[in-house]
């Protein structure tokens, strides 16, 4: 079920999605999507929320600085520690993928009862915290 579910959302795509005509892979989308959502957070804290090695990470950074959506900035009282921000073309392909999604996901549950819907989204939940607790399961992501 896992399997199937991870094919028709598209996770093992090399390409997630596309917004302005730039090609953004899922890691590209996550961090888009980290950066997003905090104020001003270093390249270690977006890299810990993602549990990515910092080595992959800075690479992915770099790719998206090129592409013009991310913007490295250092911090005025440590220049060894850097703070992310989102350009205003990389707000603008955040939000086109955040929208896309949604649209996505209202579809997906259109063809659900409000009662179907719930349990699914009950069920995710549960198994969110669960895969949170578990001593086997990938690091737990805030």
């Amino acid at each position: 079920m896992f399997q199937m579910m991870t094919r028709r959302l598209g996770l093992l795509d090399k390409n997630c999605c596309n917004a302005g005509g730039i090609g953004i892979s899922l890691v590209q989308s996550h961090i888009l999507y980290e950066i997003d959502r905090r104020h001003h957070p270093s390249i270690q804290q977006v890299a810990d929320a993602l549990a990515i090695d910092i080595t992959t990470f800075s690479r992915q950074i770099q790719s998206l600085v090129k592409l013009g959506l991310v913007q490295k900035t250092p911090l005025p009282t440590d220049r060894r520690i850097y703070i992310l921000s989102l350009t205003t073309q990389g707000k603008f392909v955040a939000t086109v993928i955040d929208e896309q999604m949604n649209h996505y996901l209202q579809e997906v549950f259109s063809h659900m009862s409000e009662f179907e819907r719930d349990m699914v989204i009950n069920a995710v939940k549960l198994l969110n915290e669960s895969m949170a607790k578990s001593s086997v399961c990938c690091t737990p992501i805030g």
